[in-house]
């Protein structure tokens, strides 16, 4: 059984507005979980474009819900102290009742981290101070008898994995087709029995863009809708857009909400349990209401 998330990319023009609006209606249409990323600028390049702070969001997201998982995807060690990390997200996690998800990463954007700033050491000292976080994080939430669940994205087999193996409540991968997908898996059961952890300890779950529609003509009107999201796209037909899409499976789910469902079916034979699904068109709520509709209970 599987089931759907949220992933809203809060630099790409989210406002508090939005914000409010995506929160409340994924909770009330039951999706698992809703996440936003935490950057300080576009990654897609757009210059000038809003960009939310996300722990802020996050907080604001604790008391306009009720039920649905939150937490960031992910906050990169670069942007905090470790221990104050733990404090913000301790302060979340009470102000929802118990429902905070801690995702925490390498950080990886350097013309971000040099725009804002913000040091951006080599690969290793990024894991190293991965690793040397997340130690200070567990410390200083068992100060506060308080421990989160963490989550650790990528298929890095060097280090990612392993630190996975030992660390993550949830493991996210993104941008691999079933086949892949499923060989990184096994990779990291491997290094879960390698530690004496049960493999099954740990949940399973993709993260990609999705373009739903309940027919060609609605599937095109999205893609040009996304296209004024993504400078990638721009330019394109909606067809064109449609097309290029479908040929990224693991990066996108693409089709009508019965096509959608057998695209995620390999992943969820090779034990994902949960999709979070970036939603780029902020005022699309149709489209949030069709995956909820449609595809969620086919899944589950």
């Amino acid at each position: 059984m599987a089931t759907l998330g949220v992933m809203i990319e809060a630099q790409e023009g989210l406002d508090w507005d939005h914000w409010r609006r995506i929160a409340t209606e994924s909770d009330r249409l039951g999706f698992a979980s809703l996440r936003c990323s935490d950057h300080c600028l576009s990654v897609v390049g757009v210059n000038g474009r809003r960009s939310l702070q996300t722990w802020v969001a996050l907080a604001l997201a604790a008391e306009w819900t009720e039920r649905i998982q939150l937490g960031p995807m992910v906050s990169p060690m670069t942007f905090y102290v470790p221990a104050v990390l733990a404090r913000i997200a301790l302060a979340v996690d009470e102000l929802s009742g118990g429902r905070v998800l801690l995702g925490v990463g390498t950080g990886w954007n350097q013309a971000e981290h040099e725009a804002m700033g913000i040091p951006f050491p080599s690969l290793r000292e990024r894991f190293d101070n991965l690793e040397a976080g997340i130690a200070r994080i567990h410390s200083t939430l068992e100060l506060a008898e308080h421990p989160l669940p963490i989550l650790i994205g990528g298929g890095g087999e060097k280090r990612t994995l392993t630190i996975a193996a030992r660390e993550a409540s949830e493991w996210n991968l993104l941008g691999y087709d079933p086949d892949a997908y499923r060989a990184k898996s096994r990779l990291l059961d491997e290094r879960c029995r390698e530690i004496g952890r049960d493999p099954s300890e740990i949940r399973r779950s993709v993260m990609a863009g999705h373009l739903i529609g309940r027919d060609q003509a609605e599937l095109e009107a999205r893609g040009l809708r996304l296209a004024e999201v993504l400078p990638s796209l721009q330019g394109q037909s909606g067809a064109d857009v449609v097309s290029s899409l479908r040929d990224q499976l693991g990066r996108w789910f693409v089709g009508t909400p019965a096509e959608i469902v057998e695209q995620m079916r390999p992943y969820v034979a090779s034990g994902v349990g949960l999709f979070m699904l970036q939603h780029y068109v902020l005022d699309d709520m149709e489209a949030l209401n069709l995956l909820a509709s449609e595809v969620m209970p086919r899944l589950s």
